[in-house]
């Protein structure tokens, strides 16, 4: 496997932060004052030759699931680095923009079952759907759990994962119609809670679909839990990308405002970005890496680096680029069983610039 070794270093005050080469990056609202030591880690190259990579999960064996946009299913060792396909839905998925084969999650109790979030010709147009396979037949389609979620060629969201309780939490975008996600009767613009069946969650707000968890997103691609809290990450339009701690019932603006604001109907975010870095996945380290411990990590995409934020209760107080500009837009982070973090490259995605075997699965190790 290729390997890379970096020093890691975070910039203090609100000048900036400096990624694992010290270069300078863009400016956080939350950036701390304080610089920890340096810390040393080196990268792998787990597997190469992937197109567009987007949902990622491991199964109870270990074994790296990915979801390639266009519609495939591949399965990747994580020690060899070998891959295989698994399923292929190009005939049923509408590789569209922005939408495609997206979110990819495991069932918590039965991992015999698979779930995956993907974009759909209907005969009312593009539609987001979230469906169920069997994970021991090739991911055969068992049901489709979820539809009727608006889509189009841009922020379809696409982000789910199984939270602590065991209901499945979806991600949604506006998908182009910022309206939507004010829209207490829309799907778009949310992030929905569901049971495994689909049904809405028994603890979810009253009032308009009984599916909605939250309100008032944009375009929402990262979703993990820090101590029984949901935190998620979401793009702004050319301001205010966002960290957001997501409780059942809130609204977290959009149109109506980006990043914090004063007006009470609305929950301010944990963070903002400005310059925007378009966070792509959502995932907290309990690796060996000591200093990283209890720090959310996400893919950039316009930022083009592994992003690091130090989180104290619910507020972000530090943050880092790691990998600069070294491998590219970087999309869906997450930490595997053996407690590593893993970043999937997105240089084929018509946005980036692919490298030789683009793309690609990385591994964050210690130096």
């Amino acid at each position: 496997m290729q390997r890379r070794a970096y020093l890691g270093a975070l910039a203090a005050g609100m000048a900036g932060f400096a990624g694992c080469n010290g270069s300078a990056g863009g400016r956080s609202a939350t950036t701390g004052g304080t610089e920890p030591a340096a810390v040393r880690f080196r990268t792998e190259t787990v597997t190469m030759d992937l197109e567009i990579p987007w949902g990622a999960a491991f199964d109870p064996d270990g074994v790296l699931h990915l979801t390639e946009r266009p519609g495939r299913v591949r399965r990747v060792d994580p020690d060899d680095g070998s891959r295989a396909e698994v399923a292929d839905f190009s005939d049923a998925i509408a590789h569209r923009g922005e939408g495609g084969l997206l979110g990819l999650a495991f069932h918590p109790d039965d991992p015999s079952l698979a779930y995956t979030y993907g974009t759909y010709e209907t005969d009312h147009g593009l539609e987001n759907r979230v469906v169920r396979h069997d994970a021991g037949d090739d991911f055969a389609v068992e049901t489709v759990v979820l539809d009727g979620i608006p889509a189009g060629t841009v922020h379809d969201g696409g982000r789910i994962a199984f939270g602590p309780e065991g209901a499945l939490y979806v991600a949604t975008g506006d998908a182009g119609e910022g309206r939507r996600a004010q829209d207490p009767d829309s799907l778009a613009g949310k992030v929905l809670r569901v049971t495994p069946d689909g049904d809405p969650h028994p603890d979810n707000p009253e009032g308009g679909d009984p599916r909605v968890f939250t309100t008032g997103h944009r375009n929402p691609q990262g979703l993990a839990w820090r101590d029984g809290t949901l935190f998620s990450t979401e793009h702004g339009p050319d301001t205010d990308d966002e960290v957001n701690v997501l409780r059942a019932g809130n609204d977290y603006g959009w149109p109506e405002v980006t990043g914090p604001s004063d007006r009470e109907a609305f929950t301010d975010p944990v963070a903002s970005y400005t310059p925007t870095v378009a966070p792509a996945s959502a995932a907290f380290y309990d690796g060996p890496i000591d200093e990283w411990r209890g720090d959310l990590f996400f893919g950039t995409l316009a930022g083009r680096h592994l992003h690091r934020a130090r989180i104290d209760g619910e507020s972000v107080v530090e943050d880092q680029r790691l990998l600069d500009d070294e491998y590219g837009r970087l999309r869906t982070a997450l930490v595997g069983p053996d407690d590593h973090l893993y970043v999937t490259t997105s240089n084929r995605d018509g946005r980036g610039m692919p490298a030789p075997q683009d793309d690609r699965v990385l591994r964050v190790l210690p130096a």
